[in-house]
C-alpha cells in the first residue's frame, strides 16, 4: 500500500488498466481467443514504442534536440513571426518522425528553454508542442500507435500511408498554425507572463531553462524582435553524431527501405545505447525503459477488448455507421473526436476501428482523423497530452485548464472539419 501511494497518478493507472484487463481474462469475461489475438496484435507496438522512446530519451541526452532548439533560434534571426513558423516546423517533424509522445516528453522542455533564451513567454511554446503533437501526427505509422493499427488494417505500407494522409496532415498542421498564432503568438499575446506568474527557471527544470542570452528583451511593448541565442555545442561531440546518424538511420529504414517500424528503431536503440555504454555509461539505467507506457498499453487493449465484446461495438457500430461516403467520413470523424476527449483516443480508436465496415478504408482514416487530431480539449484525452502537462508541471510552468479546454474546442472542431475535407477531396 505505502508502495501505491508513492507512485505517480499514471503509473497507478496503467497498473490498474493492466490489472483489471488480466481480471477479466481470468473471470472469462474476455474469452482467451480475442484475448491472445489482442496480444499478438500488440505485441509489436509494444516493442516499437519500448524502443524508440529509450533512442528519443538518449538522443536528447545527448543534446541533438537543444542543438536544433539553438538552430531553430538562431534561424529565426530576432523575428518572432519567423520564429513561430520554424517552432511550428520543429514540433511537426518531431512528431511525424519520432512519435507524438516524443514531441510532449523531449520537446517541452527544448520549447521552454527556447522561450527562456529569446525572451517569450512559455506558453506559446508549451501550447505549440501539445497542439502539434497531436495535430501533426497523421502521416506516418511512426507518427501514432493509432497510425499503426490503421496501417495494417487497410493494408498500407509507410509510405503508402503518407500518400494517403498527407493533404490531411497538412491541413491539420495549417489550422493549428492558424490556431496558434490567433490564441497564443500574435503580439501582445506572447508577452503575457507565464500562468500563474510563473517562468522557466522557476521550477525543477531551472537548469535548463536558465540558459538565457544576454540582452534577450521580453516581448514587452509588443516587439516583432529578440536577441537570437549563440550556438549550442553538446558537451560531447561523438555522443551526438552517434545519436544523430541513428535518427537519421532509423528515418531512412522506415521511410526508405520500408523495414519493420519495431526493428528499425529496436537497431536504432542498439546503436545510441552501445555509443552511451563506451561514452557516458552512468546514463543507462532501467528508468530509461518506459515501463508505465509497456504495461498500459497491453492492460487498455484487453480492457478495450473486454467492453467491445460486451456490447460496446454495437453501440459504436450504431453511433458511426455504414455510410461510406462524405457524409459517413464526418461521422466517424465526430465520434472518434468526441469519445476521445470524454475518454482517451487509443481506446476509442480500437473500439471504434471494429465498427467501421471492412471495405470502408476512407471512413476508417475519417476515424483516424478524428482520434489523433480531436483530443485537444481535456487533459485526459491522450496519453501525450497528459505527458505534457507532466512537463509543464516540473518545469514551473501552469497552464490555465478553463483557457487549454476553450482554445483547444476551437481548433478541435477547426482541424478534424479541415482535414477530413481534404481527405475526402483526394481520395
Amino acid at each position: 500500500m505505502i508502495v501505491l501511494r508513492r507512485l505517480h497518478a499514471l503509473d497507478r493507472v496503467a497498473i490498474g488498466l493492466l490489472a483489471t484487463g488480466l481480471v477479466c481474462v481470468a473471470t472469462g469475461l474476455l474469452p482467451t481467443g480475442p484475448a491472445s489475438d489482442a496480444m499478438t496484435r500488440v505485441a509489436p507496438l509494444v516493442a516499437f514504442l519500448g524502443t524508440v522512446i529509450v533512442l528519443a530519451e538518449l538522443t536528447s541526452r545527448a543534446e541533438v534536440f537543444d542543438v536544433v532548439a539553438a538552430q531553430v533560434a538562431r534561424a529565426g534571426r530576432g523575428r518572432y513571426p519567423l520564429l513561430f513558423l520554424l517552432c511550428v516546423a520543429f514540433a511537426s517533424v518531431t512528431t511525424i518522425a519520432l512519435n507524438l509522445d516524443t514531441t510532449a516528453v523531449l520537446l517541452t522542455p527544448v520549447m521552454l528553454a527556447m522561450a527562456a533564451r529569446v525572451g517569450v513567454a512559455p506558453l506559446p511554446l508549451a501550447m505549440t508542442t501539445v497542439w502539434l503533437a497531436n495535430t501533426a501526427s497523421l502521416l506516418l505509422p511512426v507518427s501514432n500507435l493509432t497510425n499503426l493499427l490503421a496501417a495494417d488494417r487497410v493494408a498500407l505500407s509507410p509510405a503508402g500511408l503518407a500518400g494517403r494522409m498527407w493533404a490531411p496532415q497538412l491541413a491539420a498542421i495549417a489550422v493549428t498554425a492558424a490556431c496558434l498564432w490567433g490564441f497564443y503568438w500574435r503580439r501582445g499575446r506572447r508577452a503575457a507572463p507565464g500562468p500563474g506568474g510563473t517562468v522557466p527557471g522557476t521550477g525543477p527544470g531551472a537548469a535548463l531553462a536558465a540558459d538565457v542570452r544576454p540582452g534577450a528583451r521580453p516581448d514587452a511593448r509588443g516587439a516583432d524582435r529578440y536577441v537570437p541565442p549563440g550556438p549550442h555545442r553538446p558537451a560531447d561531440p561523438v555522443l551526438f553524431r552517434a545519436c544523430a546518424l541513428a535518427c537519421g538511420g532509423f528515418l531512412l529504414a522506415i521511410l526508405v527501405a520500408d523495414v519493420e517500424l519495431w526493428l528499425a528503431s529496436a537497431t536504432a536503440a542498439v546503436v545510441v545505447v552501445v555509443a552511451f555504454a563506451v561514452r557516458d555509461r552512468a546514463a543507462l539505467r532501467l528508468s530509461l525503459i518506459p515501463w508505465r507506457l509497456l504495461v498500459m498499453v497491453p492492460g487498455m487493449f484487453l480492457v478495450v477488448e473486454t467492453v467491445d465484446a460486451n456490447g460496446l461495438h454495437t453501440l459504436l457500430a450504431s453511433a458511426i455507421g455504414d455510410d461510406g461516403g462524405l457524409a459517413g467520413m464526418f461521422r466517424a470523424a465526430a465520434v472518434g473526436a468526441g469519445l476521445s476527449n470524454i475518454l482517451n483516443n487509443l481506446p476509442v480508436y480500437l473500439a471504434g476501428e471494429a465498427a467501421v465496415p471492412l471495405a470502408h478504408h476512407d471512413q476508417l482514416l475519417a476515424l483516424l482523423v478524428g482520434t489523433n487530431a480531436g483530443p485537444l480539449i481535456t487533459p485526459w484525452a491522450s496519453l501525450a497530452t497528459l505527458l505534457w502537462y507532466e512537463r509543464c508541471h516540473a518545469y514551473g510552468v501552469r497552464v490555465p485548464a478553463a483557457r487549454l479546454m476553450g482554445t483547444g474546442a476551437v481548433l478541435s472542431v477547426a482541424v478534424v472539419t479541415a482535414s477530413v475535407a481534404a481527405l475526402a477531396i483526394t481520395r
